[in-house]
């Protein structure tokens, strides 16, 4: 039976099809425009319209919903609903298993560590829709309607994360010989989900039978260090002094008034100034695995930039 990939070309899709290819094992890349990787099945489909997703997940034994939308408010409050139901039934419909890719905005502001028994409490407006269409699948999960589970993960870093936050304001400005930049304060700590570790996760929640009907956060190494800290990090690997500069407040608000992007990642600057700790104590328990240490990650980042070079 076949493993469907919805949302191919994102660094989870591309890491997990590799993975699945490397065990032989059948997979399906669904996109608007899905780019062929060997061993896979190519399905053009757009996750909007219901027949079109019944027909890319029919066949399927295991779907993963990892699609990625525009950064947009306004487009996530449309789509993203419509997405989850049209998965939802193509899923119901084909007898599939459904693993949801998901974030942590939907915790909204936490004092202390963050696990899979934190309530939402989202105070964004991302946060409010991821919170909507999570409530959407498990309510489905507890009615007996569907096998699925939803994996979650803090924010990216990884050698194939070019638009993670840590990669375009820290490696992509020292390797540049540029000073690295942090968001508001760089004095807190701050996890972030090493995304080769995202890819072991995904993988091995969706082969372990008990693991289904739950909620899992994905490893990620535990005792995150602070913006300083990850920066003199990242330095070290370069051989460069730590140097770096605070990206504000006032400031991402006067570029926000010129870049949409800046201007729609405004409403999550909560995450930065104060600390994000993101605990998956769960899955190292289950799984034996606690993540990829920080020294690890950004060594391995580091290498990547300077093969480039």
């Amino acid at each position: 039976m076949t493993h469907t990939l919805l949302g191919a070309g994102g660094p989870i899709a591309d890491g997990l099809a590799k993975e699945l290819a490397a065990r032989n094992l059948p997979f399906r890349l669904v996109g608007r425009k899905p780019k062929p990787m060997a061993g896979g099945e190519l399905v053009s489909a757009d996750l909007t319209d219901r027949t079109s997703t019944i027909n890319a997940v029919t066949g399927s034994s295991v779907v993963y919903l990892l699609a990625g939308l525009k950064y947009d408010a306004a487009v996530w409050s449309v789509q993203w609903p419509l997405i989850m139901d049209n998965v939802i039934e193509a899923c119901k419909l084909a007898n599939a298993k459904l693993l949801f890719f998901d974030n942590i905005y939907m915790y909204g502001r936490v004092s202390g560590a963050m696990s899979e028994e934190t309530p939402d409490a989202p105070c964004s407006k991302k946060g409010e829709i991821r919170a909507r269409i999570a409530a959407t699948l498990l309510s489905e999960i507890k009615a007996g309607n569907l096998t699925a589970l939803i994996a979650r993960s803090a924010d990216f870093y990884g050698p194939s994360a070019p638009h993670g936050v840590a990669n375009i304001l820290v490696f992509d400005a020292i390797a540049r010989g540029k000073k690295a930049s942090w968001l508001v304060n760089a004095d807190v700590p701050h996890s972030f989900t090493y995304i080769p570790d995202a890819v072991r996760g995904v993988f091995e929640l969706a082969t372990k039978e008990s693991a289904w009907n739950q909620v899992w956060h994905l490893p990620t190494s535990p005792d995150p260090p602070t913006g300083r800290e990850f920066i003199a990090i990242a330095a070290n690997e370069f051989g460069v002094a730590p140097k770096f500069r605070i990206l504000s407040r006032p400031m991402l608000k006067i570029v926000g008034m010129f870049d949409p992007n800046v201007r729609e990642s405004y409403e999550m600057l909560y995450q930065s100034d104060s600390a994000q700790v993101f605990d998956s104590s769960k899955y190292a328990r289950e799984f034996g695995f606690a993540g990829t240490p920080y020294a690890e990650g950004i060594h391995q980042i580091a290498l990547s930039y300077r093969r480039s070079i």
